[in-house]
């Protein structure tokens, strides 16, 4: 795979060119002037954002109703009222439960709540699950909506990626490079943090949301992912909200239908108390798995992406032109 990487103002950029940054001049000297610095106010930083963005005509935002992408929602609605739209891929990899999360985000926000059926199950790259299987889903979001920008007349594309994702694992950050999908937060060098402070301002509902990517990142790398899969994922994480109280969590799937539970150290003790241990293993089994296991490691976000040096592990090549 080639994924150039760049240091600019700090920044670590996969696949993008120093020419192609989008960081302007102001950005940069907003930063050295402290508004970004631990102790600038959140309020500063949200109008800050609001202002950034008056200055495109329409948008429509990836929208998978996060904290992300919602504070990037937001802040278009205020900047761009009408013109601006929020997009959500709906296939097997959405949760029934984060679609609705979703729409009720977009509707409390106010902002026009577009649903586009995605067909990445099709794509035979996409369904043999590569590391870098992110970027054939990103490939077939990105370029679902550019089809759709005369249709819904809106000139610009926008995600919500922030600057501490250009530090993880992401390969869906080469396809928003290739349909030219602008990142705001990161032109504008926000954090997590940031974003979580602002939607916070803001009382935006999914503030402390914990993470919930794609019910296809649960997969092992290697392992196929088909529709019938992501659904036992989903069942068996409803399972677990349904048995326990436990925010935070993600069930993995390994090869030979392994399930793998995912929670903090502090909550493991819950997951093997009866009556709740018997109920997941009841309701994994109905599920498909055929065998439940718990990790003694505790919950890591991007878990799966610690594999990534594994010797052998399937990845599709990708060249940038």
């Amino acid at each position: 795979m080639t994924c150039e990487r760049f240091h600019e103002t700090g920044l670590l950029f996969y696949g993008l060119l120093p020419s192609d940054f989008k960081l302007q001049a102001a950005s940069r000297n907003l930063a050295l002037t402290g508004i970004f610095s631990v102790d600038s106010d959140f309020e500063t930083k949200a109008n800050l954002l609001v202002q950034h963005l008056t200055r495109l005509n329409s948008v429509a935002i990836a929208f998978s109703g996060g904290v992300d992408s919602a504070v990037v929602a937001k802040a278009s609605f205020l900047a761009l009222k009408g013109n601006a739209i929020a997009v959500t891929a709906v296939s097997p990899s959405l949760a029934a439960s984060e679609q609705v999360i979703a729409a009720d985000v977009a509707k409390a926000i106010g902002i026009r709540h577009i649903e586009v059926a995605t067909n990445e199950f099709e794509n035979s790259n996409y369904v043999a699950n590569p590391s870098n299987r992110c970027y054939f889903c990103k490939q077939t979001l990105y370029s679902a909506m550019v089809a759709k920008q005369a249709e819904w007349g809106v000139q610009v594309l926008l995600n919500g990626t922030n600057l501490d994702d250009h530090g993880d694992h992401r390969p869906g950050l080469i396809a928003a490079h290739e349909q030219q999908v602008q990142s705001p937060l990161v032109e504008l060098q926000m954090t997590k943090a940031d974003v979580r402070g602002i939607a916070n301002f803001w009382n935006l509902s999914v503030a402390d949301k914990p993470a919930s990517p794609c019910l296809s990142s649960r997969i092992a790398y290697g392992v196929e992912v088909t529709p019938e899969r992501v659904h036992m994922i989903e069942q068996a994480e409803a399972a677990v909200r349904r048995f326990t109280a436990i925010r935070e969590f993600r069930v993995r799937m390994e090869a030979n239908l392994l399930a793998r539970i995912e929670v903090s150290p502090s909550d493991l003790p819950v997951l093997v108390s009866e009556p709740v241990r018997t109920q997941l293993l009841s309701e994994l089994k109905a599920a498909g798995f055929q065998t439940t296991t718990v990790d003694l490691e505790g919950f890591r976000s991007g878990r799966m992406n610690e594999r990534l040096a594994a010797p052998n592990l399937p990845q599709v090549e990708l060249r940038i032109p």
